[in-house]
């Protein structure tokens, strides 16, 4: 766990003591993971898909949720939980489409937590069968190391943050379930290969489901959409 990233949950590991700094961080997991478990009941009995999403910032994590939620809002219910150190600028965003939204500001902290969410979804009261998107503060570490409760975790990506960025931050890729190339629109103007990327991203993870998609380009979304709109949360 990281003791430099900020996060105002490790400030108490400022020691030189190694075995105490890592008792600490084990029971910090560790009551994350009951919160997050408790959220995933929650989400089980109510046939709530819910979906972590994850990613660097300026992936275009918040415009992909946008695209996404046009196409998909006429036919299921949504709601999102929207993660960032300060603003509500994303949440207005989502707001804007008339989708319930929930915002999260972590301060000083890199990502979100279980009880942040359980905190989100108390407020959001999400119906049955519903989508719930958690859009996680943009950072390629710390969020893949908590468990939110999520039926998946999902991380975007897009070319312009170069193909080897699964090779360079591997644990996040490894712990995703899904990921999405996006702005794959810009590709002709960048000296990025998609496929090495493709090539790359299976290298760290070969059980990543793959999508290729631009968020301006709403055909590009067909087949990730239509996934949505097909998965049990029971298929995870």
């Amino acid at each position: 766990m990281c003791e430099t990233c900020g996060c105002s949950n490790h400030h108490e590991h400022h020691e030189h003591d190694n075995s105490r700094t890592i008792a600490v961080e084990q029971d910090i997991l560790q009551r994350n993971n009951l919160l997050a478990e408790r959220n995933r009941g929650y989400f089980e009995s109510k046939n709530i898909f819910c979906l972590n999403l994850m990613s660097s910032p300026g992936s275009g994590k918040t415009t992909l949720l946008e695209a996404t939620i046009r196409q998909l809002k006429d036919k299921r219910k949504i709601y999102v939980i929207e993660g960032d150190q300060q603003t509500a600028n994303d949440s207005e965003r989502i707001a804007a489409l008339d989708i319930p939204v929930f915002q999260i500001n972590t301060g000083d902290g890199c990502h979100l937590e279980a009880s942040a969410v359980h905190h989100a979804v108390l407020h959001l009261n999400p119906s049955e069968r519903s989508l719930l998107f958690i859009e996680n503060v943009g950072n390629l570490i710390c969020p893949a190391m908590f468990d939110l409760g999520e039926a998946l975790k999902v991380v975007v990506i897009s070319p312009t943050e170069g193909e080897d960025k699964p090779l360079k931050y591997p644990h996040i890729f490894h712990e995703a379930n899904v990921c999405v190339i996006n702005k794959t629109d810009l590709t002709p103007y960048l000296n990025v290969s998609i496929q090495q990327l493709h090539e790359n991203c299976l290298k760290v993870n070969p059980q990543l489901r793959l999508f290729e998609v631009s968020a301006l380009q709403a055909a590009t979304l067909d087949e990730w959409c239509n996934w949505l709109m097909t998965f049990q949360p029971n298929q995870a």
